[in-house]
């Protein structure tokens, strides 16, 4: 079982990659195979509307940090996506991160028309957590909505949706044993969610 923690944080070593680190931690004790994807570090192009991918089924416009990303998405049974809360969302690196998996799409020639995804049906799941500063969680505001309905419909079943609130200072969540046993036991509980046993 091939579980891939994907990073939308620009901070390496923030909290986000902490609670990334506790999740992938628990993937590994429940026997899955885990890695870590920090997104900044991988130079991401933003998705420019070409439309090139509708008819190649590749993107055949940008030769970046995305075309490593491809086959390991591909092969992971699962992914893990985490993201600190900007401006009531998501990052601009996970947001390009998504938008770069249209070429997975398939669509009618009719526009608009029906479409479907070449990754739906294959059994991949998706855990998507956000992080935010203040101590109520709706102040996240689309992080985890925005990322659960874009991966959902590239043919992720969701497994979880967690939110983590009250942490914005480098090392506050090293600091908070509850948030990184809530990152350790979702890891495993994730893991066990393919292997059909309690973790």
């Amino acid at each position: 079982m091939k579980i891939l923690g994907i990073n939308g944080s620009p901070r390496k070593n923030g909290n986000t990659r902490t609670i990334i680190s506790c999740m992938l931690e628990g993937v590994q004790k429940a026997g899955g195979e885990a890695e870590y994807i920090h997104l900044p570090s991988y130079h991401i192009e933003g998705c420019i509307g070409c439309e090139k991918c509708r008819k190649e089924k590749r993107c055949a416009q940008f030769f970046d940090g995305m075309q490593l990303l491809y086959p390991k998405i591909e092969k992971a049974d699962g992914i893990i996506l985490g993201s600190p809360t900007y401006n009531y969302n998501m990052t601009p690196w996970m947001k390009a991160f998504i938008d770069r998996l249209y070429p997975y799409f398939d669509f009618s020639q009719q526009r608009p028309g029906p479409y479907s995804s070449r990754l739906s049906g294959k059994g991949k799941k998706a855990l998507v957590f956000g992080v935010c500063e203040q101590i109520d969680p709706k102040e996240m505001g689309y992080t985890i909505v925005a990322m659960r309905d874009a991966i959902k419909v590239v043919g992720y079943e969701i497994f979880a949706e967690l939110a983590f609130p009250a942490h914005f200072y480098p090392g506050s969540v090293a600091k908070d044993p509850s948030s990184r046993e809530k990152a350790e036991s979702a890891g495993k509980a994730f893991t066990a969610s393919f292997q059909g046993t309690i973790a």
